[in-house]
């Protein structure tokens, strides 16, 4: 079976050598000519540069900013993803501008740098959202090919399924018939076992109006409480970086430039903008690649408007007020960002059995951290919750009938429970279960602008969380709705303490703009539209920049609305639909 080890064995083995027609030593390596040049090694540009040199006539050039991110324990070991950022060295370290409804705070906005992207630094958690999230992005786009039923077999195309480590009995834990099997993005269900599992079943069994228990939430029909499908490969964090197989990177038509920044696209013909305009980094000077057919702009939902507005395409007011020449007038660009937010639910439990005890015994954390080193078995093959819940507030809630249905449809949900056996910071004393509750559909949305024409100065990044009245609605019912989850029996020896200490709608309001975070899923920065749709949108729905020849972006940004999912397993899907988008363009095999 393929491991995700032996792509980074290869890495070390192809930087060691130079020039293998993959990673390229240096700038000095790189060829005269390009079909393609992508600009991000994340989902988005991983999966695509993988597709199209399938066709060995196909070249193709990814420019990433960062390195190759391998031999990183950190990465490697699942249950260390809360340690990649924010702050280190796998991050862009981004933050936000203050937040008026957070009161005024200023939150971490974690973006992953180098090989795998934001895949790289994420919490592995695997998700779709509903059937009615997907066909609203064919409504959006009028264009049916964005549907549930026909972006189906593109999220079966990126999967590699793969059997828990500890080799228990899946039945009933996820839906065959909804996976891929020889894709390349693994996905399992948890491989070790945590001591909340059976409460949690427990109560799906007590309480199953409310919190019905389901096999699969990515069938599409996402309500209920589910196992987590996380983004592991045999007990080993599975990023886009797993598109690059040893005999991926040995195709002489596939180069990748690590350490490299993008400054600007620029035109050259015909409207064309197939130019990148890159930093040297020998020299210290700017330089210019021109890809023959296209660049693909795959950097992200923050760093894909960036680079836009840099070159001269947005709204061409505001480019003026900064003096950057408006190219291309795109009033979109960096508009419209949506993102989930959420807060965590903590209690004090009556157990020695939760991840605090592992914080607290180094000796205990390095025992369990040499037996995923030498048998990829234990906790450290999981992330941190094994089940999960989306939920709906009821059809007569309140909130429903002052505000309207915020989501895409009546069987999507409103928010969604990740079950914690513990905290994943160190605490003098104590045992606990975390319940992090997010506002999965969200009506608030923000930007990403820019207020310098240093095209490497950090963008501004606006979530404009709680910025819509009826989140914090939603978001106040999913914190008492946790509250009715440890309610039941099954927890009735076990909670100890209630340290969210807030109860009626203010205390718990108050609550939540103290604590609640982003969780990092932003979309719709470079939206799609219908074709002939100039108003709003940014790219045509087969990616193409409006407006505009060569230049086409696969990425989050372009999800015209924001799935009640955590959004990797969305990208990796549109990645694979633009794939087949661009074969069909050009006439590749």
């Amino acid at each position: 079976m393929f491991s995700p080890f032996l792509v980074y064995l290869t890495f070390l083995t192809l930087l060691a050598q130079g020039a293998q027609g993959s990673i390229l030593r240096s700038q000095a390596d790189l060829k005269r000519d390009y079909d393609f040049i992508i600009v991000g090694a994340g989902p988005g540009g991983s999966a695509v540069s993988n597709r199209l040199t399938e066709d060995p006539n196909v070249s193709v050039l990814i420019l990433e900013a960062g390195g190759a991110n391998n031999d990183s324990l950190t990465i490697d070991v699942p249950l260390l993803c809360t340690k990649l950022t924010p702050n280190t060295q796998w991050d862009w370290n981004y933050t936000t501008t203050p937040q008026p409804n957070l009161n005024n705070r200023v939150l971490p906005f974690p973006r992953g740098i180098g090989l795998g992207g934001t895949s790289a630094v994420n919490c592995l958690v695997y998700t779709r959202g509903s059937k009615q999230n997907i066909d609203k992005w064919a409504e959006l786009t009028n264009d049916s090919s964005w549907g549930w039923d026909r972006m189906l077999p593109y999220f079966k195309k990126s999967e590699k399924f793969n059997l828990p480590v500890d080799g228990h009995n899946i039945t009933n834990q996820f839906n065959p018939s909804f996976h891929g099997f020889d894709g390349h993005i693994g996905v399992s269900v948890p491989g070790a076992g945590r001591a909340i599992d059976g409460r949690v079943i427990q109560t799906t069994q007590e309480l199953p109006d409310e919190f019905p228990f389901t096999t699969d939430v990515n069938t599409g029909d996402q309500l209920g409480v589910g196992w987590v499908q996380a983004l592991i490969d045999r007990g080993v964090r599975s990023s886009s970086a797993s598109y690059f197989t040893p005999q991926v990177l040995a195709r002489e038509n596939l180069d990748i430039l690590l350490n490299t920044r993008v400054s600007r696209i620029l035109p050259s013909s015909n409207n064309s903008f197939n130019v990148i305009e890159y930093l040297d980094s020998i020299s210290g000077t700017l330089k210019n690649l021109t890809a023959s057919k296209e660049v693909i702009l795959s950097a992200g939902a923050i760093g894909t408007p960036s680079i836009l507005l840099h070159s001269g395409i947005g709204n061409a007011t505001i480019l003026t007020s900064l003096g950057i020449t408006p190219l291309i007038n795109l009033p979109s660009v960096g508009q419209n960002l949506t993102d989930h937010i959420g807060v965590s639910s903590t209690w004090l439990v009556n157990s020695t059995l939760t991840y605090d005890t592992v914080l607290r015994n180094a000796t205990l954390g390095e025992t369990l951290l040499r037996q995923w080193q030498d048998s990829k078995t234990g906790i450290n093959v999981d992330t941190s919750e094994n089940h999960l819940a989306f939920l709906r507030l009821p059809e007569n809630s309140t909130v429903l009938q002052t505000f309207g249905d915020p989501a895409a449809g009546n069987e999507t949900a409103h928010f969604e429970f990740l079950f914690q056996n513990g905290l994943s910071q160190i605490t003098a004393s104590g045992n606990y279960l975390n319940i992090p509750s997010g506002n999965v559909s969200p009506k608030s949305s923000g930007s990403v602008t820019i207020n310098s024409t240093n095209p490497f100065d950090a963008p501004l990044i606006d979530p404009g969380l709680l910025s819509a009245e009826v989140d914090i609605h939603i978001l106040r019912e999913a914190i008492r709705t946790a509250h009715k989850f440890v309610e039941a029996a099954a927890w009735s020896d076990y909670i100890l303490q209630d340290l969210t200490n807030a109860t009626t709608d203010a205390e718990i309001d108050e609550f939540i703009r103290n604590n609640a975070v982003s969780f990092f899923h932003p979309v719709k920065t470079s939206a799609m539209s219908p074709f002939g749709t100039t108003d709003w949108g940014v790219v045509d729905p087969d990616l193409r920049v409006k407006g505009v020849n060569g230049l086409r972006i696969v990425d989050a940004s372009v999800a015209p609305s924001l799935p009640a999912a955590h959004t990797s397993a969305a990208v990796y899907a549109i990645a694979e639909h633009a794939a087949d988008i661009i074969k069909s363009a050009y006439g590749f095999s």
